[in-house]
């Protein structure tokens, strides 16, 4: 394996992570006024996925920063044919991070449900958007033969694209309402085991289409199978351990579900990174995406450094906060 393929599996890694660890920070964000009956119980939810939401999108800004650094090409017709999309991406974080910290602030009930509602919407759209986007690299976007996007902004709205979006945000539901199973006790606790068991049944349909759709689309053997078809048999599991009230098995085993969709995806796309619909050969690949081997080489030090370091620091806060909330 050469430099530039390890450095495509790293980034396949960073937004797997990403997903698996923000994406239950998404659900929460999503499901806290529906779960949450009180004012007392919303914020509840909401201090379940304090510590950790802030520190969990480091690994979207790492892994853009990492398309940007090992394959320049793939960050500069990627980012920009999505120009529009990432601002909408940014407002949609924005907004969510604001609202943490501003609901609380004035103690009406308008003002809360202003914030509430903020913290829903942007919990939405981020995964939505991001998942059609990555969606679009497999599906294909019009690229010329000098790497240029093409298309206007409505061509980013493939239909393997938008269907990808919607899994994902499933799967952050899913993910959201098993996580406050493990976090939270009572009646509160209740209604999430009841929303997990709902949402996993309709993340399991959603998985298998998602699963076919991209091993249809795919003409790159049987390398993303294994992944792709773990997630569905994960959801069911994971429906199981929530009636036998195994909360942590539930959780992980929806973590599961979501890191297999999203690194199925990258093992569909490898050897490309942005597939042309234009032309095939237009396509940008591993090899002619990356950068340089020197730079790909001081890049993969600092990230032996680095990568360790991060792991022990999440953990570390994981366990920390690892005690049930209550009202």
């Amino acid at each position: 394996m050469g430099l530039p393929e390890l450095w495509f599996v790293i980034i396949a890694i960073l937004w797997t992570g990403f997903f698996v660890l923000e994406g239950f920070d998404f659900g929460v964000g999503m499901l806290h006024r529906v779960l949450g009956r009180t004012g007392r119980e919303r914020r509840v939810a909401i201090n379940t996925i304090g510590p950790f939401w802030d520190g969990n999108e480091v690994w979207l800004i790492v892994g853009g920063a990492g398309i940007f650094a090992a394959f320049p090409d793939w960050y500069a017709t990627w980012f920009s044919a999505s120009y529009l999309a990432v601002v909408l991406l940014l407002v949609a974080l924005i907004a969510r991070g604001v609202s943490f910290e501003f609901r609380g602030k004035v103690d009406r009930p308008g003002w809360r449900r202003l914030w509430s509602g903020t913290l829903t919407t942007g919990s939405l759209l981020a995964p939505l958007v991001l998942g059609i986007a990555l969606g679009d690299l497999v599906a294909g976007l019009p690229i010329d033969a000098d790497g240029e996007f093409t298309g206007s902004f409505w061509d980013l709205f493939t239909p393997f694209g938008l269907w990808t979006g919607v899994t994902l945000v499933v799967l952050c539901l899913v993910n959201g309402a098993t996580f406050l199973g493990i976090r939270t006790t009572g009646e509160l606790r209740e209604r999430a085991h009841r929303a997990a068991r709902g949402f996993g049944w309709v993340g399991f349909v959603v998985v298998t289409v998602y699963t076919v759709w991209l091993l249809v689309i795919s003409d790159h053997g049987w390398a993303p199978v294994l992944p792709l078809a773990v997630g569905p048999a994960a959801l069911v599991v994971s429906i199981w351990a929530v009636h036998r009230a195994r909360d942590g098995t539930a959780f992980v085993l929806s973590a599961t579900a979501m890191a297999c969709a999203v690194a199925g995806l990258f093992a569909a796309l490898y050897p490309q990174v942005l597939v042309s619909s234009t032309d095939p050969a237009n396509s940008l690949t591993v090899a002619n995406a990356a950068s340089a081997d020197y730079a790909l080489t001081v890049m993969s030090v600092v990230a032996l450094v680095c990568f360790p370091l991060v792991l022990l620091y999440q953990t570390w806060s994981y366990f920390v906060f690892r005690h049930r909330l209550s009202t």
